[in-house]
């Protein structure tokens, strides 16, 4: 049973809040109902790369809006956000001719992690970390944006479990086996080992990047959920970034969650894109597999679908599902009711393995 934390409180969104010019009246009314939803239910977004970005640009400054990043603090809010992934991975074209699978990736990480921890420190009344799932639902009862950190590349374990533990007492809380050489083409007995122990700290596995043999294998061996924190269907477009059916299917055997991303590259130009994305996602993973990982983070230009050019525009992405026929009780499941039961699905799986 959920903890009595988890009954949601409105958080203050409105439709007077939202950045969208006044449309027809069954647009406006989906507008309305999506708001109010919004409200009680906010977004928990699966990826955004604003650390890294800021890291390259430290003179921005989140609490106000800034042009310079599609990411900000009035975005997050205008867009009901209530809680984010903050992605600690580093972009590999950042140290050309350097092999980033030795100590280089380690000291990254360990930077990424240092900024994050800044980040959340120093906008107090707006972000609040968060290593579990009861964090999350006391942020957004309190007003603020649950912050987890990870996915941090796997390839930082540089062979040592030790090194997971040391990430996780960080706070880190998701991992990503992507390039890792345990979660190649097979997956070793370090691998299997790297899967059990994160099983037992309820470190979250995101297999965003995997080869689908590779995410299948990694699915099948944890007993905790797996997420894909950003994709979108290669059904609908074979972006190599994207997921086949068999790997949506075999996260909805793992009672995992996928998290389509507004990337116009792998989702397409438009909104209406996304959506099918997301109706695609949700027919194969289930309406209990299927999440939002927009991937914002970056400074412009970035090519965004239209009315999806950054965290603002969510309430447009729900008024237009709403339009498409999606329940309620089935939205609540994408923006937030999915995300926070993978996590404490974690947590559950952590403690029977914890048991004596």
């Amino acid at each position: 049973m959920a903890d009595l934390q988890d009954e949601p409180h409105p958080v203050g969104i409105g439709a007077e809040d939202l950045p969208v010019p006044a449309g027809p009246e069954t647009k406006a009314s989906a507008l309305d109902r999506a708001a109010a939803l919004l409200s009680v239910h906010p977004v928990a977004d699966g990826c955004n790369t604003l650390v890294w970005t800021l890291r390259q640009s430290p003179y921005h400054d989140i609490d106000t809006p800034d042009t310079g990043v599609d990411t900000d603090i009035p975005r997050l809010r205008a867009g009901g956000v209530g809680a984010q992934f903050w992605s600690l991975l580093v972009p590999p074209q950042g140290r050309p001719g350097e092999d980033e699978a030795g100590d280089r990736v380690v000291s990254d990480t360990l930077e990424q992690i240092d900024a994050a921890l800044t980040l959340v420190r120093r906008y107090p009344d707006s972000l609040r970390l968060a290593l579990s799932a009861d964090d999350m639902a006391d942020a957004r009862n309190r007003g603020r944006i649950a912050s987890f950190l990870g996915p941090v590349p796997g390839r930082a374990l540089a062979g040592s479990l030790g090194a997971l533990r040391a990430f996780h007492a960080l706070g880190v809380r998701i991992l990503a086996p992507a390039g890792a050489p345990w979660a190649g083409e097979t997956l070793t007995a370090f691998g299997h080992e790297v899967v059990h122990e994160a099983n037992r700290l309820a470190i979250l596995l995101d297999l965003a990047g995997c080869e689908p043999a590779a995410a299948r294998r990694l699915a099948g061996a944890s007993k905790a959920p797996v997420i894909i924190s950003n994709t979108a269907a290669a059904a609908l477009n074979p972006h190599p970034g994207n997921v086949p059916d068999e790997v949506l299917l075999a996260v909805r055997e793992a009672n995992g969650l996928v998290m389509v991303t507004f990337d116009s590259a792998r989702t397409g130009d438009s909104l209406h894109a996304v959506a099918d994305h997301l109706d695609h996602v949700r027919a194969v993973a289930g309406p209990e597999g299927v999440g939002l990982g927009a991937a914002f983070g970056a400074e412009p230009p970035v090519l965004r679908p239209t009315g999806l050019t950054d965290p603002s525009g969510y309430p447009r992405l729900i008024a237009e599902l709403l339009d498409r026929g999606w329940s309620e009780s089935d939205l609540a499941l994408l923006t937030w009711g999915n995300a926070q039961r993978v996590i404490r699905d974690a947590e559950f799986t952590a403690r029977r393995r914890s048991t004596p």
